[in-house]
Parts: structure tokens; C-alpha cells; sequence
């Protein structure tokens, strides 16, 4: 028997949004698009994140085929896989998008140079 194929009557762009919903999983992949990095990198680079959510959201974001660990030499690291990198143009978009409009939202962003 074939893989089942489930049939929606929804659009793309919802499948889209329900792949990458929440906050962390967009920050993770954002992250990734600089380089692969170890899990305690992505740690320090996103203090705001719990190790249980962090180990969560790589685990969906593999599982989804976003993101691939990578072992050897002693340690591991996450790397976008093809998948992933096709994220890359939506991601920079949401940035983009998210830094012209903060201040329509009240909100101000740290400079890296305050980590």
C-alpha cells in the first residue's frame, strides 16, 4: 500500500503557516540560515528558550524535514536541509517585514552589541 495522502480543502499558504506556527520555530530556522550550529550555540543565541521547547521545536522542525542533525567528531550540530533552505527568501521577507513595521506595533529590538 501507498503513503496515505490526506486531501485538504485549504490553501497552501495555511499549510505553510501551520508547518511554521509559533514564534521559536521561525527564530530556530532564522538562526540556521547564518550556519549550522550546535545545540548550545542555539542556546546562547536564544536565551529567551527553554532547553525543553529548544529540544522540542528541533525535534518537529526534523521530524518536518526543515532541519537535519548532523553527528560526528564528538558532537552534533543542525543544519538546514534542502527544505529548509527553501525557507530562506520567506524568512528574510519576515524579518524585513517585522523590522520596517515595528514601531507600528510598539515594539523595539535589542542590538546584538546588548547580548
Amino acid at each position: 500500500m501507498g503513503a496515505l495522502t490526506r486531501e485538504r480543502k485549504e490553501f497552501p499558504c495555511a499549510q505553510s503557516i501551520d508547518q511554521l506556527s509559533g514564534k521559536w520555530k521561525t527564530v530556530i530556522l532564522s538562526r540556521l540560515t547564518v550556519r549550522p550550529m550546535r545545540y548550545d550555540e542555539l542556546r546562547h543565541d536564544i536565551p529567551q528558550l527553554s532547553d525543553k521547547v529548544l529540544t522540542k521545536r528541533l525535534r518537529h522542525l526534523c521530524n518536518s524535514g526543515f532541519v537535519r542533525q548532523e553527528r560526528g567528531g564528538g558532537s552534533s550540530r543542525y543544519c538546514l536541509t534542502k527544505r529548509g533552505e527553501m525557507l530562506k527568501p520567506m524568512l528574510q521577507a519576515l524579518y524585513d517585514w517585522g523590522e520596517a513595521n515595528a514601531d507600528t506595533f510598539g515594539v523595539r529590538f535589542l542590538s546584538a552589541e546588548a547580548d
